[in-house]
C-alpha cells in the first residue's frame, strides 16, 4: 500500500497542552541542518541509547538524502523553522515481518512534558492503521528511558519482554532492554488521551 495519500495530508498544525503550536510533517531533504542542530540539542545520555550516531554529518545526509517511506517514515515536528521533534516509523523489508513497526521518538528536552512525544506517538500509529500493520513496538532502556517507557505505556503499549542486561549504559553498567508492543487494532487505547 502507498503512503502517498496519507503523506499528502501533511503538514499538520498541532496544539500541545501548553498551547504551543507546532507543525508536524515528514522529513525533506532540506532539512540537513535543522536535524543535525536538533540532534545536537539532544543530552548525550540520551544520544547514547539511539540506534546511531545521530550528530554524525554522513548519518543526516544518508537520512535525508535516501528517504524511503517503504522502509522508514520519518515525521519531524517544526517550530519557528526548527526541528524539535523526530519520530519514525521503522518496516522490516522481509515479507513475514512487513506487519510489524518499530515506533523510535526523540523529543527536545525543552519540548518535553507538554503532549508532543504522546502526539507523535499518535501521528505514527495512525500511519501504521493506514499502512495496515498488525503490531507497534518499543525498545527502551530500563531505568534509563523511564520517562519513554511511561509514555508508551499511557498510550496502550504493554512490556512484552525484559531482555536482561542486553544494553551496557554510559558508565558500563548492564541495563535490560524492554520491549512493548501495541495491537494496531486497539485504535480506542492511544486516541482516549
Amino acid at each position: 500500500m502507498t503512503l502517498l495519500l496519507e503523506i499528502e495530508s501533511y503538514p499538520k498544525t498541532i496544539v500541545l497542552r501548553d498551547g504551543t503550536k507546532v507543525e508536524l510533517r515528514p522529513l525533506e531533504q532540506g532539512d540537513k541542518v535543522q536535524l543535525h542542530r536538533f540532534f545536537q540539542r539532544i543530552p548525550e545520555e540520551d544520544k547514547y541509547y539511539l540506534k546511531g550516531n545521530v550528530v554524525a554529518p554522513e548519518v543526516i545526509r544518508e537520512w535525508t538524502s535516501n528517504i524511503d517511506f517503504e522502509k522508514v517514515i520519518p515525521i519531524v515536528a517544526v517550530m519557528d523553522g526548527e526541528i524539535i521533534a523526530d519520530a519514525s516509523l521503522h518496516r522490516s523489508r522481509a515479507p513475514a515481518r512487513r506487519l510489524i513497526g518499530e515506533l523510535r521518538i526523540v523529543v527536545d528536552p525543552a519540548y518535553r512534558e507538554i503532549g508532543l512525544g504522546g502526539r507523535l506517538i499518535r501521528e505514527l500509529l495512525d500511519i501504521a492503521v493506514y499502512l495496515g500493520l498488525h503490531k507497534a513496538t518499543f525498545e527502551l532502556v530500563d531505568r534509563r528511558e523511564e520517562s519513554a517507557i511511561n509514555a508508551a505505556e499511557s498510550m496502550g503499549f504493554k512490556e512484552v519482554a525484559a531482555l536482561q542486561e542486553r544494553i551496557v549504559d554510559m558508565w558500563g553498567n548492564h541495563q535490560d532492554l524492554i520491549l512493548l508492543e501495541l495491537s494496531i487494532k486497539d485504535v480506542e487505547l492511544w486516541w482516549r488521551f
